[in-house]
């Protein structure tokens, strides 16, 4: 059964949306363990007190040091230590990723730890990465955030042999900065099923199961398509609400308007991995309501229940001709 640390102080809403999401998650297949306050209502849930709260816009190295008991930390600490077999939080990015480097450490091998976010594509979700942990990276990073990716889909979304594609401004081989030439050449002779560039407005239509960027690229579009999917049924939702006539229409498209809205919905999956290290870590949107913290503790589940950690670390070592 596995044991979830969770961190309770991180995030916009409060500790009692992340309490309530814990509290969803719990069942006879895994365990939350909240890491917060002393005087938090962890409402019968295991609370292990910490003494300090990591802010959203502290600096993430320094606080990390500064702050060892507070509960982000506290959280990710349980990973190494073995109290815990995976962590969520919706606190500090870059102080989750700090914490993650000092606790848990790299998988012997990986340049830079990747996060990995499951995008929902037209014909079932597919993966984007680096969706931000590192603002800069080489060619070779891109290669084996590929890597990472196909792990991810092959163990997470059951996908046999996925297929991959660079993110870049046109599909031809020639097109991109001197970052996505040099990496189309490095995928073309990688073991992966490249199939060459893709551009942004293929994400959603299911452009690969693996799409791969750098970080900030990647973030840049996450959000995009966070924004544009939220404006546009917030939209829907308006037109059908202005008019009679609208009204009636919505009724008779409820059942399909209410799909789509599941599919598209950030919550649907919860958080994004922080793919790359020894330990099993999961990282929240900020804003996550109470359902998105209960995906992201079942995807954490999920994730240590199929061993991703250990057969990120095969891959690697074959990659590298170890074994």
């Amino acid at each position: 059964m596995p044991r979830i640390a969770v961190d309770a102080m991180g995030g916009d809403r409060g500790p009692g949306e992340i309490v309530a999401g814990a509290l969803a998650a719990r069942s006879g297949a895994l365990t939350p363990i909240l890491f917060g306050d002393a005087g938090l209502d962890a409402h019968g849930l295991d609370l292990h007190e910490t003494t300090g709260v990591v802010g959203m816009h502290e600096k993430p190295a320094d606080v990390v040091r500064a702050k060892p008991d507070s509960s982000l930390v506290a959280s990710v600490r349980a990973v190494h230590e073995g109290s815990a077999d995976a962590v969520v939080s919706a606190g500090n990015t870059g102080a989750m990723l700090a914490a993650g480097l000092l606790e848990l450490r790299r998988i012997p091998g990986v340049m830079r730890p990747a996060i990995a976010v499951p995008i929902p594509a037209q014909n079932g979700p597919s993966v984007l990465l680096d969706a931000g942990a590192n603002a800069d990276a080489r060619p070779e990073h891109l290669v084996q955030f590929a890597t990472m990716g196909a792990v991810f889909a092959e163990e997470i979304l059951g996908i046999g042999r996925p297929t991959v594609r660079l993110l870049s401004i046109g599909e031809e081989e020639e097109k991109g900065n001197q970052l996505t030439l040099e990496a189309h050449a490095l995928l073309k002779e990688s073991d992966l099923d490249f199939r060459g560039n893709c551009e942004g407005r293929d994400i959603l239509r299911g452009a690969a199961d693996v799409v791969v960027t750098d970080g900030f690229t990647g973030n840049v579009v996450l959000k995009t398509l966070e924004g544009t999917i939220r404006t546009i049924l917030e939209g829907l939702r308006a037109e059908i609400t202005a008019s009679t006539r609208g009204k009636i229409g919505g009724l008779l498209i409820r059942p399909a308007a209410r799909n789509l809205r599941h599919r598209l919905d950030p919550d649907t999956y919860g958080g994004a991995y922080l793919l790359g290290l020894r330990g099993l870590a999961v990282i929240a949107h900020g804003n996550s309501s109470s359902r998105a913290i209960e995906n992201a503790i079942r995807l954490a589940a999920r994730g240590v229940e199929h061993d991703v950690v250990g057969r990120l670390t095969q891959r690697l070592e074959q990659q590298a001709g170890v074994v």
